[in-house]
């Protein structure tokens, strides 16, 4: 069998840290601790108020707190250098993190909703002085979060899904400083489960939208921007090459496209040594000409006549 292999990363010299950097790494940690401590106040608040929409609200911030841990985690695995059984070392931590945070969100939502439903048919007595009190300090340190999580980090999974979940802590702060201000001027007391419910409505679509992005990646689906069909044609418009079967592309973490094809080409390519200036010409194209670049590529080179020998040939 013919074939000639696009030499691998390391001889390609890329940084696997792709997206990833101590930027991004430090804003989740000031992020993580502000996080934390709005854990505690507001755990302390639902307790002196009653409120359930404060205690919905620390709940989520568990969540979210243990999320950003997550992606600390993950954030410095991801930086670990590929090793013989990890030939990518291990960006799908980013991934995987992600994943389970947003499974955990979904869990959460759903609950959060449950519960105030039920307070709005049994509403409880809450003291809305506290309550505003606690909500305006949970607004204070979510702005601070996402003002560093903004300005430091990038476009990662878990970059995203921090700004997510600070952005949606914030939104979850104000209705808790509404419920406790319409409680406060009117009495009505299920405003505070309409706060609850609110917040809830804000988990569910972010957790939905996370696990259906993270779960594309894991099933290994083509990354988003880049047209397959496209590329195959781009790749038959080049000089000698006649097909291209088994073309494929994956997301290996934020910014990691990797692509393989078998491509076929003239015959006389092997015998006059032009295959190698088809195979820099293929690395070229899908590199450069798309949207999303692909640095990480692999294409075998096969003669015509190597058809013939394959066992399978995918599309």
């Amino acid at each position: 069998m013919s074939s000639v292999p696009i030499p691998t990363m390391s001889h390609m010299g890329h940084d696997h840290g792709h997206g990833i950097g101590h930027a991004s790494e430090r804003a989740l940690l000031v992020a993580f601790c502000i996080s934390a401590g709005i854990l505690l106040a507001e755990v302390v608040g639902a307790v002196v108020t009653g409120s359930l929409a404060l205690l919905v609200d620390a709940g989520h911030m568990v969540v979210d707190t243990g999320g950003l841990g997550i992606g600390l985690v993950a954030t410095r695995l991801a930086r670990r250098s590929p090793t013989a059984q990890r030939t990518w070392g291990f960006q799908r931590a980013e991934v995987l993190g992600a994943t389970a945070q947003a499974a955990i969100l979904l869990a959460v939502g759903v609950y959060v909703i449950i519960s105030a439903v039920q307070r709005l048919i049994v509403p409880a007595e809450i003291h809305s002085g506290p309550l505003l009190v606690f909500g305006i300090i949970g607004l204070v340190g979510n702005l601070v979060a996402y003002a560093v999580l903004l300005r430091a980090s990038g476009e990662g999974f878990t970059s995203r899904a921090a700004r997510l979940e600070v952005l949606n802590d914030t939104l979850g702060s104000v209705a808790v400083i509404v419920a406790a201000i319409v409680l406060m001027l009117t009495g009505w007391e299920r405003a505070d489960s309409v706060a609850a419910i609110l917040i809830g409505l804000l988990i569910l679509p972010r957790a939905i939208r996370l696990l259906r992005e993270t779960a594309n990646v894991l099933l290994e689906s083509t990354p988003p921007g880049l047209d397959l069909d496209d590329v195959r044609g781009h790749i038959l418009e080049l000089d000698h090459v006649i097909a291209v079967h088994d073309l494929h592309a994956t997301l290996v973490a934020t910014g990691v496209p990797n692509l393989t094809a078998h491509v076929v080409v003239d015959d006389h390519c092997f015998s006059t040594a032009h295959a190698p200036a088809i195979l820099d010409e293929l690395q070229r194209c899908v590199a450069e000409h798309f949207d999303v670049p692909v640095e990480h590529s692999t294409f075998q080179l096969e003669p015509v006549s190597h058809r013939r020998h394959e066992y399978e040939v995918h599309a």
